[in-house]
């Protein structure tokens, strides 16, 4: 029942979030210096007329609610509009792009948790020695690093100094798997980067409450291995916490992925925004960001739901 209800109010407020994500990206794109009829028609060096009458037959002199109402009333239906520049359908383009977007996502995020816990689990068992000061050191500078500095520092040393991947471009698993490896590992690790220095922070702040606690003392006198007292009763305690603070890096992958995207020219989400905001493509753009938050939403609630799961103590309170 407490899962039921949590999916029925996060369904009900879905709606005027995204609603609000649209409308907020609409205005914005209104102020954008860009044309879309001289980005269209630019090459052909058009009159007057003729982006008047281009501007006219795509709906761009209507006034503005009109043409949000007009969004909203095909985002509705499960349209998300055509774009004027290219003259192609948002959602096929989505379909193209996010793929690859989810591929970098997902990838970085199975980085950073893999790191983070790793790296904070021992700095927490190694409290104040060596190992927790290098791995305290390195987890702030990744923290203070922002994910396209890594990138360059990346590119540099493993792709222009050593050749050991390439500098850009993609190349699909169904091609070659090892080349589709190959071209998605730096950017996935600059983008996992600052969120597993952040995890192994947070999994080591986490770790370390567990451990001064009496249970623990009490389950060490009794005999039982580190080990099991470490994996078996403290980690899974631990991570209570770091789970939903994971739910919202989720997001700052998927913010981090438009920057990286355009840096490795890979074709994913990233990449056709970011021309879509140069081209003042306000269906493309919209039908991108919206994308984006509304699987940003979907990851919470999913995380939020685990959090239900692995914390009794909610469910029993409840």
């Amino acid at each position: 029942m407490i899962i039921l209800r949590m999916l029925l109010g996060r369904v009900l407020s879905l709606v005027p979030l995204l609603l609000g994500v649209t409308l907020f990206v609409f205005v914005v794109m209104r102020f954008s210096p860009v044309d879309p009829a001289i980005a269209a028609l630019g090459d052909s060096n058009p009159t007057e007329a003729q982006l008047d009458q281009f501007r006219s037959e795509n709906g761009l002199l209507d006034p503005w609610p009109v043409q949000y109402g007009r969004f909203v009333w095909q985002l509705l239906h499960g349209d998300f509009g055509t774009s004027v520049i290219t003259k192609q359908s948002v959602g096929a383009t989505i379909s193209t792009a996010l793929p690859l977007t989810i591929q970098l996502t997902l990838m970085g995020l199975v980085i950073a948790v893999v790191f983070g816990l790793l790296f904070g689990v021992v700095s927490a068992i190694f409290r104040d020695r060596w190992p927790d000061q290098v791995i305290r050191i390195v987890s702030l500078a990744g923290v203070a690093a922002p994910a396209f500095w890594i990138a360059l520092l990346l590119v540099q040393w493993l792709a222009v100094g050593q050749g050991l991947f390439p500098t850009s471009g993609y190349i699909s698993p169904q091609d070659s798997f090892g080349g589709w490896l190959n071209s998605m590992t730096l950017p996935a690790i600059a983008l996992a980067a600052p969120v597993a220095a952040q995890l192994t922070r947070i999994i080591r702040t986490s770790m370390v409450e567990e451990l001064d606690k009496d249970y623990v003392r009490t389950a060490r006198g009794g005999g039982l291995p580190p080990v099991v007292v470490v994996g078996r009763n403290v980690l899974r305690n631990a991570l209570v916490n770091p789970l939903t603070v994971l739910g919202l890096r989720v997001g700052f992958l998927l913010g981090g992925a438009v920057v990286i995207e355009t840096m490795f020219a890979l074709p994913g989400m990233g990449q056709n925004m970011i021309q879509a905001v140069k081209d003042g493509d306000t269906a493309k753009v919209q039908g991108f960001v919206i994308t984006i938050a509304a699987i940003f939403v979907l990851v919470n609630l999913v995380v939020d739901i685990l959090y239900v799961i692995a914390n009794p103590r909610l469910r029993s309170r409840s």
